[in-house]
């Protein structure tokens, strides 16, 4: 995993709990954050797997 993979799975996982933590105290703004933050974790991620796509891809 390189870093980008690892920054995009770690704003999902905190972008989720934020979420759920926005809907346990009824608060819109924290479970939009939240989703935002799932998107650019998801989006990071993605980055991160064309990244190692394209290094293990050099490799043969």
């Amino acid at each position: 995993m390189n870093k980008d993979q690892v920054k995009g799975t770690a704003k999902d996982v905190v972008g989720k709990v934020q979420e759920q933590a926005g809907k346990l105290v009824g608060s819109k703004e924290q479970q939009i954050k939240g989703l935002s933050k799932q998107i650019t974790g998801q989006a990071q991620k993605g980055l991160g797997d064309v990244k190692q796509a394209v290094v293990d891809l050099k490799k043969t």
